[in-house]
């Protein structure tokens, strides 16, 4: 590990995270082109510690809605031992709601989890995945606009929602493209389905991570890189937020086709060369 790989991959990780690009496929990816022929070569403690640093850009660019899920988690819980419900709930209690359920769909992937981990090795898995992002993206500009947003999506939209981010824990499904595709698909509103897919990869991001450590610590952690991980991380949160900023103003237009074109040109490739090599 270099300052320089540690900077490279950070910075794919906070782009590819956010935009609908796959941040999974463009890791392994950037890994192999830097002759890390094995997704393993990279330590496990960085790549925990890169998405974290994706987190804390989510956090940043969604403040409001994070603080005033809060301060309604514990109005719920009040209202709870009170026996109360308030009519109608209030927009965040619902937020909170369908983040829930859109999360519990992650739990059946758990059992493969190591296997689906695997297929990042693969580079005729990922080149074709990519593709597979391609024809998603594209798809999500020709629905109608959808007019639902927290205040009147139902609990079928959440699972349906969280269904597309358990299938894109495969390596070369963008998470984002798949969440905000699937959102787009149930009707929600284009913002919306932005919001509601960068709020729903923060319990989806933490799980992974709580998941991960254990195996990061059991492989060991180099003590003289982290300064160079810890780089990465930054470079990761402010590369993240910038993306988050820029799909902000792209939902409003509503045209995700630029990212697919680039996902079948990169989908391509990958296959191109690992036919050559």
């Amino acid at each position: 590990m270099t300052y320089l790989s540690a900077v490279l991959l950070g910075l794919v990780q906070g782009i590819a995270e956010f935009l609908p690009i796959s941040s999974s496929g463009h890791l392994a990816i950037a890994q192999n082109l830097l002759g890390m022929k094995d997704a393993g070569a990279v330590p496990e403690f960085f790549d925990v510690l890169l998405h974290l640093g994706t987190l804390v850009a989510v956090f940043v660019a969604y403040w409001s809605d994070i603080r005033d899920m809060v301060v309604e988690f514990f109005r719920g819980a009040g209202d709870l031992i009170h026996r109360s419900t308030p009519t109608p709930v209030p927009p965040a209690r619902r937020l909170i709601l369908m983040i829930v359920i859109a999360t519990l769909p992650l739990f059946v992937v758990l059992p493969i989890r190591k296997a689906v981990q695997g297929l990042s090795n693969n580079m005729v898995f990922i080149g074709t995945a990519l593709i597979v992002t391609g024809f998603l993206l594209f798809a999500s500009d020709m629905m109608r606009k959808g007019k639902k947003t927290e205040k009147n999506a139902t609990w079928v939209d959440a699972v349906i929602v969280g269904v597309g981010q358990a299938i894109a824990t495969m390596p070369g499904i963008s998470r984002s493209g798949m969440t905000i595709t699937a959102g787009c698909f149930t009707g929600f509103e284009r913002k919306f389905a932005v919001r509601f897919s960068f709020l729903m990869s923060i319990p989806a991001i933490l799980g992974a991570n709580i998941l991960s450590i254990g195996d990061a610590i059991e492989a060991g952690i180099n003590w003289p890189e982290v300064p160079m991980y810890l780089v990465g991380v930054a470079v990761a949160a402010i590369s993240g937020y910038l993306c988050i900023r820029l799909l902000k103003m792209i939902a409003e237009k509503g045209k995700f086709g630029a990212f697919a074109y680039y996902c079948w040109a990169v989908g391509v490739l990958t296959l191109v060369l690992n036919v050559i090599r």
